[in-house]
């Protein structure tokens, strides 16, 4: 079964790196945006990382910044001889 859309529009920049792309990897323009829909298809089927979840709603891109926690060395004891008895 074959579907047709048509796109209007497009960015002339746009058009150009698409017919650029698609010449060097052999294909026709249509070809090279059915493999770009696949791919972006394929990837938001991909199952979310967490961390990705953090990355899009805090950081310093979105007005939080958290400070690192403080860190503390270790420091060895250190006895007096007096104490000793």
């Amino acid at each position: 079964m074959s579907s047709v859309i048509t796109v209007r529009g497009i960015d002339p920049a746009d058009k150009s790196w698409l017919k650029n792309e698609a010449r060097h990897k052999g294909v026709s323009m249509e070809e090279l945006v059915r493999r770009l829909i696949r791919e972006q298809r394929k990837k938001s089927r991909s199952p979310a990382k967490i961390s990705d979840a953090f990355k899009r709603y805090f950081g310093p891109h979105h007005g939080v910044d958290l400070p690192l926690p403080q860190r503390h060395s270790y420091r060895p004891l250190a006895f007096s001889e007096e104490n000793q008895s």
